[in-house]
């Protein structure tokens, strides 16, 4: 595969085999073998953050690296233990106690331009963004968790609609900055209605989370998570520009993998690395196609193998193919780092569909059944975001089950 210039040479240029790298992100990502016991905040200490978007990836994501059921997950969330926060380039993650305030930190200029768009292109003041900000804190120090609709009638006047023009711009009034900023200052933070974050009803109660930490903190503990990896990924992660991820790079100090090689990780995983060994034996997990495997790098051809990167897409396009897409459009089955398979979840018949790259066998019936039982019995779906639907779901379901008729996940 050819050098990118949007996210450095593929794996593949690498001295190092994309074997042993694949491997060693799976190994890294918790995903070679359940680490039974241990908790949700722990995994994503150890593994990143989990990006959240309304559906079941954190679910997914800590089932197949720590075994966690929902129950498990839902009582970390409500004792804060772990928390869904706006975080890297202002994009929601269900983040560990230990980097709230980091989190936030590296997330608060997505609400500060928001606020200076608003101001250039809507005549919002920031002041009278402060003063809504003022009045909406007032409210919730006396009740909550308050849903929008309730925050701007309790707040009355101090929120102005911003018309047509906001509208178009995604910003029918100037609530949202408010509470965007709010959050991001840990003033405020959002909580599921129901407990779940697999759905999105929320309410917003008051808070009070310092905010701290720089680049330098985000980049040791996304190479931690992701290395080895180049400026680029961490670029693509952490939305900063170059100049300040490459100071963030070089403050950090990490290593390349080789001489001359762009992937880098801490110099304390460079003789783990060295001394890391494939796994002899397949280990099969089914993940959310969000999941950080793929998205703490967004390089999705590092984990395709070329025959299966000139797949067509389920129900996709005339000429799309899997490995053209920056994301994927399925959930995932991966074996030791490689994507071998491409499911999703049909409510109506209750069941997994899949379509699978390598001949099924008794480790892979497994992971399929166990992960069918986990979303039937604890999640009842496995909606990929928020506006997923079993509706909007139905031309892939169809064109998974026809590559694999009769077979039951």
């Amino acid at each position: 595969m050819e050098h990118d210039p949007e996210r450095g040479p593929r794996a593949e240029n690498q001295p190092v085999g994309l074997g042993k790298l694949r491997a060693w992100w799976s190994h890294r990502q918790w995903l070679d073998r359940p680490r039974t016991g241990a908790s949700a905040a722990e995994v994503l200490a150890a593994t990143g953050w989990a990006r959240s978007v309304g559906g079941a990836a954190p679910y997914l994501g800590l089932f197949a690296r720590a075994g966690l059921g929902r129950a498990a997950v839902d009582a970390a969330v409500a004792a804060l233990e772990v928390h869904e926060l706006p975080s890297a380039r202002g994009c929601t993650y269900v983040l560990p106690a230990a980097d709230f305030a980091l989190g936030l930190a590296v997330g608060a200029a997505a609400p500060a331009g928001e606020l200076a768009a608003a101001e250039k292109h809507l005549g919002v003041g920031r002041d009278e963004v402060e003063q809504l900000c003022l009045a909406v804190e007032r409210v919730l120090t006396e009740a909550g968790p308050l849903d929008p609709a309730t925050i701007r009638e309790a707040v009355g006047d101090a929120v102005r609609p911003l018309g047509e023009a906001g509208r178009k711009r995604g910003v029918a009034t100037t609530l949202p900055l408010a509470l965007g900023l709010m959050q991001s200052r840990g003033r405020i933070r959002r909580v599921p209605v129901n407990g779940r974050l697999d759905q999105q009803r929320y309410g917003y109660v008051s808070w009070d989370q310092p905010v701290r930490g720089d680049a330098v903190d985000l980049a040791r503990r996304y190479f931690s998570w992701a290395g080895p990896a180049t400026l680029k990924h961490f670029r693509w992660f952490s939305g900063f520009s170059a100049a300040t991820a490459r100071r963030a790079v070089a403050e950090a100090g990490l290593v390349p993998l080789a001489p001359g090689s762009e992937l880098l990780l801490p110099p304390e995983l460079a003789e783990e690395f060295a001394e890391f060994e494939v796994p002899t034996e397949p280990h099969y997990t089914l993940l959310a196609g969000i999941d950080g495997i793929h998205l703490l790098h967004r390089d999705l051809p590092r984990l395709l193998d070329p025959a299966d990167a000139a797949r067509r897409l389920p129900a996709g396009k005339a000429g799309r193919t899997f490995g053209g897409e920056a994301d994927p459009q399925t959930h995932l089955v991966l074996d030791r780092g490689r994507i071998v398979g491409l499911w999703e979840y049909d409510t109506e018949r209750a069941e997994i569909v899949h379509q699978l790259f390598v001949p099924p066998d008794d480790a892979l019936r497994g992971a399929l059944a166990l992960t069918e039982a986990f979303v039937r019995d604890e999640l009842g779906d496995a909606r990929g975001f928020g506006l997923d639907s079993p509706r909007s779901r139905a031309p892939k379901i169809a064109a998974l089950r026809a590559t694999s008729p009769g077979v039951r996940g």
